[in-house]
This record gives C-alpha cells, sequence and structure tokens, in this order.
C-alpha cells in the first residue's frame, strides 16, 4: 500500500469535525440522493474516511465495502457502525489507484472529497480502478472540490471566497493563507480538477452518461455509468433478417 502523505491518522477527530457540518452533510444527502441505492446493490466507497457517507448507504443496499488508505479512519467507522446496529460493511484499507478488489464486483462506486488528494494522473488511475470493479451498467457517483487556481470566473470566485473567509478569522487566518500560499509555490497544496476535466478523464476511461452538477461553493458531483455490455442478435434471427433481405 503507498504511503500516506497527508498522515491522515492523525486527523480523524479534525475530519469528524468537519464531517459533521452542516454543508457536508447537504453533500452527503445529495450524493445518497443521485446515488440511488437498491436494495441488492453491491456498494464501494473510495477514501470512506470514518464514514459520513458510508454509514448514511450502508442500511439501504446489499453489502458495501469501505475503502480508505487511514487504519484509524476505518477504525472510527467500524466503531460507529457497530453502534449503529450496521453490520454489512467491510473495511478495506487500500490506496484508491490500486484496489484489491475482485473485476465487476460492484454496482455502485462512490465518493465524497477523496479524489483532490491525488494528482490528475493518480485521479485517472482511481477512475480507471472504479471502472474496472463495477458491473457493465454500474453506476459511479463522486463528490469532490472542482475548481483550479485559474482565471476562469467560477474558479476566481471561489478562491476569492476562500481568501476573504480565511482572513474573517483574523491573525489566524492570514497565517492560514501564507501557509497556503506556500503550499502552492511548493506544489504540495491539495490537487483539485474543474469540472471540464473531470468529464474528459471520466469520458477517455470508457464512462458513459456523464454529467457534472455543481453545488454550494466549491464542491460538485460526477455522475456516470459503464456501459452495459453490447448485446448480439440470436443466430436463428441473424438468418431470417438476412434471407428476407434477399
Amino acid at each position: 500500500m503507498s504511503e500516506d502523505p497527508y498522515r491522515w491518522d492523525d486527523r480523524v477527530e479534525a475530519w469528524e469535525e468537519v464531517a459533521t457540518s452542516e454543508a457536508f452533510l447537504a453533500i452527503r444527502d445529495r450524493i445518497v440522493e443521485l446515488a440511488g441505492p437498491k436494495r441488492d446493490d453491491l456498494v464501494v466507497d473510495l477514501g470512506a474516511g470514518t464514514g459520513l457517507l458510508a454509514l448514511a448507504l450502508a442500511p439501504l443496499v446489499s453489502e458495501l465495502v469501505a475503502v480508505d488508505i487511514s487504519d484509524r479512519m476505518l477504525g472510527r467507522l467500524d466503531d460507529a457502525a457497530v453502534a449503529d446496529g450496521i453490520h454489512n460493511v467491510q473495511m478495506l484499507t487500500a490506496d484508491l489507484r490500486r484496489l484489491p478488489l475482485a473485476d465487476e464486483s460492484a454496482t455502485l462506486v462512490v465518493s465524497n472529497y477523496a479524489f483532490h488528494h491525488l494528482d490528475d494522473a493518480g485521479k485517472e488511475l482511481a477512475l480507471a480502478e472504479a471502472r474496472r470493479i463495477l458491473r457493465p451498467g454500474g453506476r459511479l457517483v463522486i463528490c469532490d472540490m472542482m475548481f483550479s487556481l485559474s482565471l476562469d470566473p467560477r474558479d476566481r470566485r471561489l478562491v476569492w471566497e476562500k481568501v476573504l473567509a480565511l482572513l474573517k478569522r483574523g491573525p489566524a487566518g492570514l497565517v492560514r493563507v501564507l501557509r497556503n500560499a506556500a503550499r502552492v509555490v511548493a506544489g504540495r497544496w491539495e490537487q483539485p480538477a474543474p469540472p471540464g476535466t473531470w468529464e474528459e478523464m471520466l469520458r477517455a476511461r470508457g464512462f458513459e452518461d456523464v454529467r457534472i452538477e455543481l453545488l454550494e461553493h466549491e464542491a460538485a458531483v460526477a455522475v456516470a455509468r459503464r456501459p452495459e455490455l453490447p448485446t448480439t442478435a440470436a443466430p436463428g434471427r441473424a438468418a431470417r433478417a438476412t434471407s428476407s433481405g434477399n
């Protein structure tokens, strides 16, 4: 398994505080709505963290595999599942770019705010893995930070809103702004991709019915599907069609 450069094992409590915010609960609810979970679904949650999305989906589906690079995150998720009487969640410590899961073993793959920790090449590897484990016709629903540091009007507005929100916190916020600027210069900042790039990556990885829904602030949801297997006509039917054409 790959090393965790973000040290998520040390950030469990901080993430849980973020995950229980009103904004993230609203995002979770929208992902569930777009996913349309079914009772017989086999679900994989990529970057499950402490279970914000997994614990909402698990009671609605057959089985759910919660994948995360952090053992402590998954440990907290497991404790919460037991406390809630949820027994159909399997914890899997793994890198999203190399999933130790069988081909075509899922009908639904979801993710919430995990992909911006991967560079574009990493995102494409993870999307290829998601397609591999999905059955034909399987659904993909991914929510993430979707913007870039560009001159695009939406990108400029989002960056400015973030800077203003931090500056309102006073000296501590100013320190955060300076630290983030230093991380950008050093190439160590999170690596979100804009909606257009997401659409291109999904189509390049062989997904269809791709659409992007912009949410509040910097969030957006990508929805796609692995194509169904092509159907072939029965031999007798094909012969009759050929005969009638002569």
